[in-house]
């Protein structure tokens, strides 16, 4: 084919598996190198790829993929026909994506034969035949395109005016900074059954409040503000002053501001999960019903990330609600949780690994 002078990313929707999505992002990035590199992303997480070095634009896209929200695919139809695309390379399976990009106009289309889309692509790849983590998943569509994979690390570059956005807004809450921060992420937008109880978080913040003279941040979005305000409201009223509640209240930007000052992070598997493990920070990150092996966190490769999981027969079960007990967050007890977050801001440089039951 031609030279490509513009190349376009079509992200996928969620947090977490737009930032798995990152290392697939470099492959192309070095593939192409004198291409404009741009990734069509939905509002949630534009933000997100503007972090990315080796993203030029970012496209915010507006249709959710309904069949009824007519007005938002006609803009965003309009908006890829405008930005003179040679080709575009779609890290969704969906049906969706294909159709608009064809829509568009884009001559190149290259992803997965997934959704019945073959015959809207001009490259369809077939899918792993095995299960695999999912930037792996991404890493082999490239591969499969007959580009070369680098590393797994994300690249991802917190800008400095979103460090001092974040130090701006902890001050607002009462964060003294001579005191080491933690972040905490007590939500989970798959469901329940990925939650880590409220009270064992509420433990370990006012274990590392009264033991080590940290302050703990409740990250998250707005969705997540009533799990943040069940831990802080379980905290005694002595450390209660020390649990800062953030939900709702960070951009992205910020939110990766706020952990890049932070000493560690212990998080449910979520997209907030992900975001620590690509900015950086020593992250303890709680498995109960999803697949740890094909969404564990990517990381820098200095950088530690301790995956706890509870060996019980039904997990993973990758369901939104436990039907039975919540065996597999119950028995992550919060003096595991706490030892690790304790190593962590002590060793935050040590080779990252999976910590299973003793």
């Amino acid at each position: 084919m031609s030279k490509v002078e513009r190349l376009l990313v079509v992200s996928p929707n969620w947090l977490g598996d737009a930032i798995m999505a990152l290392p697939a992002v470099g492959d192309l990035r070095r593939s192409f190198p004198g291409a404009r590199l741009m990734v069509a992303a939905r509002r949630a997480i534009a933000d997100l790829f503007r972090m990315s070095p080796c993203v030029d634009d970012v496209i915010v896209m507006q249709w959710s993929g309904r069949v009824s929200a007519h007005r938002e695919r006609v803009v965003d139809i309009e908006v890829l026909r405008n930005l003179h695309v040679d080709v575009s390379v779609l890290l969704p399976n969906s049906f969706a994506s294909a159709w608009l990009v064809r829509r568009a106009g884009i001559p190149e289309r290259w992803g997965y034969g997934t959704d019945m889309r073959q015959r809207l692509l001009s490259r369809a790849i077939d899918r792993p035949a095995i299960r695999v983590h999912q930037a792996e998943y991404y890493r082999r569509l490239i591969k499969g395109l007959g580009f070369e994979n680098g590393a797994l690390d994300p690249d991802l570059v917190v800008p400095a005016h979103a460090v001092e956005q974040a130090r701006v807004t902890l001050r607002a809450s009462g964060w003294d900074e001579h005191r080491p921060l933690i972040v905490m992420a007590p939500g989970a937008a798959y469901g329940g059954a990925k939650r880590w109880p409220a009270e064992r978080f509420a433990d370990v913040a006012m274990r590392l409040v009264r033991e080590h003279g940290t302050q703990c941040a409740l990250i998250g979005s707005s969705a997540d503000g009533a799990a943040t305000r069940w831990v802080r409201d379980l905290v005694a009223d002595d450390v209660r002053g020390s649990v800062i509640d953030l939900a709702g209240a960070t951009t992205l930007d910020t939110l990766a501001g706020v952990l890049a000052l932070a000493r560690a992070c212990v998080s449910n598997d979520s997209g907030a999960m992900h975001l620590a493990g690509a900015v950086g920070v020593p992250l303890a990150a709680l498995f109960g019903p999803t697949r740890e092996r094909e969404t564990a966190p990517l990381s820098r490769r200095d950088r530690r990330v301790e995956v706890l999981i509870s060996h019980v027969w039904c997990r993973p079960c990758m369901l939104r609600e436990c039907p039975l007990d919540h065996r597999c967050m119950k028995q992550l007890s919060s003096e595991r949780v706490l030892a690790t977050v304790t190593d962590l801001m002590m060793n935050p440089n040590s080779e990252s690994r999976i910590a299973h039951d003793a």
